[in-house]
């Protein structure tokens, strides 16, 4: 299975629950729509330095995580995004790795919005079509 992308717009979450609150105007909530690599593989969201200081995110903590090639790093862990993904979206605390070449939709974005990969059509699809379901146990 090759690389697959998707166009995924982040939100920053306290921006959107200011501007809901009528503390900003919705224009003024820091945005960004980007392309982001479907990694299964990785647990969450990961974003670069950059996108983190775009998005206006501050930082909440750290954490040590293995990375794919086993190399131990320690990462911050940022302020909350909303995450959308067509009509599908959910709020994470992405972590922000040093140098990621690109940004990674992982695996609790993908279970929140209930979605997953292709392989046939190498591409984000909802998990049980169109509708979103949610498991509660």
């Amino acid at each position: 299975m090759g690389i697959v992308q998707a166009e995924i717009t982040l939100k920053n979450a306290f921006d959107v629950g200011n501007s809901q609150r009528g503390l900003i105007k919705a224009q003024d909530i820091r945005l960004k729509t980007i392309q982001a690599v479907v990694d299964t593989g990785a647990m969450t969201l990961v974003i670069d330095e950059e996108l983190c200081l775009e998005l206006g995110l501050g930082i909440m903590g750290k954490r040590q995580v293995t990375l794919a090639n086993d190399v131990k790093e320690t990462v911050k862990i940022a302020e909350p995004v909303e995450v959308h993904w067509k009509d599908r979206d959910m709020v994470c605390r992405p972590w922000v790795v040093q140098n990621t070449p690109k940004t990674l939709l992982g695996a609790i974005p993908l279970e929140e919005m209930d979605l997953m990969v292709d392989p046939k059509h190498q591409e984000l699809v909802g998990a049980h079509g169109d509708e979103i379901e949610s498991l509660l146990l």
